[in-house]
């Protein structure tokens, strides 16, 4: 499967940063090198499916890992350019049984995320509203609901029942192997040749595979191309500036893999289903 980058690649309607994100959120499931960790309680929004009232606790931890430290106006520009580097790592807890105010049932479901983000996403309208869309598309994902996009904060409520303890990844996966290991030169290729960037890979989710490759050279995505392949990722660039031929020890979804170009980190980023 080959790729063109003009500017930087799109990844479908929707933000390739919320869909990374989901793809993550449905991976916090509990495994055997997880620890328990028990979310404190921020706000709590009320919504609603076809089953009636669903409200979302939104928590925090300081054990579960914060995002990329970007500016506003760099994850909104990621955003709008479909980049796929941005995550914010979520703990989904499993729904609890609850009754509201007027004593009707209710479902709620514990959403934690890091606390020093937490502290940050308080006073920004813009971070709180993205933890809320990714928190639920995430639940409609991961327990295949269908919730209402019309929520509102509780005021006099910082969550509903009883906040759970949640279990977490441990610690976070290792890397599969450094491009030294990977790399594969084409033939006959000369040491003064193309130089070869650095390949970051690691897998985000059983079934997420994501890489960074650094390219300081360029300042935009224009003249790459990416080969991606069942097994093999080849990236040229501009004026034969990179090139890069690296062996990927998964099976790869090529027809679902999506890339952007990162112009502040001057990094190709890849997600591999």
């Amino acid at each position: 499967m080959g790729l063109q980058f003009p500017e930087c690649t799109k990844a479908g309607t929707r933000p390739r940063g919320i869909e990374a994100s989901k793809e993550l959120q449905q991976a916090q499931t509990t495994r055997p090198e997880s620890t328990q960790i028990q979310p404190q309680p921020g706000f709590c929004i009320k919504t609603n499916s076809s089953e009636g009232k669903v409200f979302i606790n939104i928590c925090h931890s300081p054990s579960i890992p914060p995002p990329a430290d970007v500016t506003e106006e760099e994850l909104l520009q990621m955003l709008e350019e479909d980049q796929a580097g941005f995550r914010i790592p979520m703990s989904l807890g499993e729904p609890h049984a609850e009754l509201d105010a007027k004593g009707q049932g209710c479902t709620a479901y514990d959403v934690a995320v890091n606390s020093d983000f937490y502290r940050r996403m308080q006073n920004s309208d813009f971070l709180r509203e993205l933890v809320i869309t990714i928190a639920r598309e995430g639940l409609e994902d991961k327990y295949n609901l269908q919730l209402n996009p019309e929520w509102r904060m509780m005021k006099n409520r910082p969550f509903m029942g009883s906040i759970s303890q949640q279990n977490i990844r441990s610690e976070q996966r290792p890397r599969i192997q450094e491009l030294g290991d990977l790399y594969t030169p084409a033939p006959g290729r000369a040491e003064s040749g193309p130089e070869k960037p650095h390949l970051n890979l690691w897998l985000e989710a059983p079934d997420l595979l994501l890489a960074e490759v650094d390219l300081p050279k360029l300042d935009g995505a224009l003249g790459l191309s990416l080969e991606i392949g069942e097994n093999r990722l080849v990236m040229g660039g501009p004026q034969q500036l990179y090139h890069l031929d690296a062996y990927i020890p998964l099976q790869i979804n090529s027809h679902e893999s999506k890339a952007a170009f990162h112009r502040k980190r001057k990094q190709l980023m890849v997600a591999m289903p």
